[in-house]
């Protein structure tokens, strides 16, 4: 949070930067710390799913959880039959409204910091995450998510106008920095 005068401005900070960088692990991080604070989690994570296939650890899709109910299901998937398709990913949408939609707006209700991994190419595909995404944003709740380094979307350009949000490009070599600038504007302010 930021000081503006005499009035508080929350921030929200979204982590960006290349695949693999790291952005998911920061934000566990993040989240174990909160939790070891018995601060209450709330929002989604949306972890990858690998498999082995002749011999390679390969990604076959993509899980949605609910981090309040632990609630989850697959946000996409190979060979999933969809008219939403994201590279070889079939996307699925009634997941993501039911699950991914659901948890942010309970999180906005329940929680003392909301959790967005990630607001990204399969995800905006669904006109009411992005309402719920908004809604996170405007709440008084702490926002900490991931956004796509280079996802293009009508939303992307609004995240980047709004003043109440924070882009960090997250890279190899500033991981330390990134997380203590995190820290620091969310879990210190508790």
């Amino acid at each position: 949070m930021n000081k503006k005068g005499d009035d508080t401005i929350k921030v929200n900070l979204l982590i960006t930067g290349l695949p693999g960088v790291g952005k998911s692990s920061l934000i566990n991080k993040i989240i174990e710390e909160a939790r070891s604070r018995k601060l209450k989690v709330g929002g989604i994570l949306t972890p990858e799913v690998r498999s082995e296939a002749r011999g390679k650890n390969v990604r076959m899709g993509f899980l949605i959880i609910n981090l309040l109910t632990q609630e989850q299901d697959f946000l996409a998937k190979v060979g999933v039959d969809s008219r939403y398709r994201v590279s070889k990913y079939g996307v699925i949408k009634e997941n993501i409204e039911n699950i991914g939609v659901k948890g942010l707006i309970q999180a906005v209700k329940e929680a003392d910091l909301i959790i967005i991994d990630e607001i990204g190419k399969m995800e905006l595909l669904v006109s009411e995450f992005v309402v719920a995404v908004r809604e996170a944003f405007n709440s008084s709740k702490p926002v900490l998510g991931t956004i796509g380094k280079t996802v293009q979307h009508p939303f992307i350009n609004e995240v980047n106008k709004r003043e109440d949000v924070q882009i960090l490009d997250l890279t190899r070599s500033n991981r330390d920095e990134v997380y203590q600038k995190v820290f620091t504007k969310i879990i210190a302010e508790f």
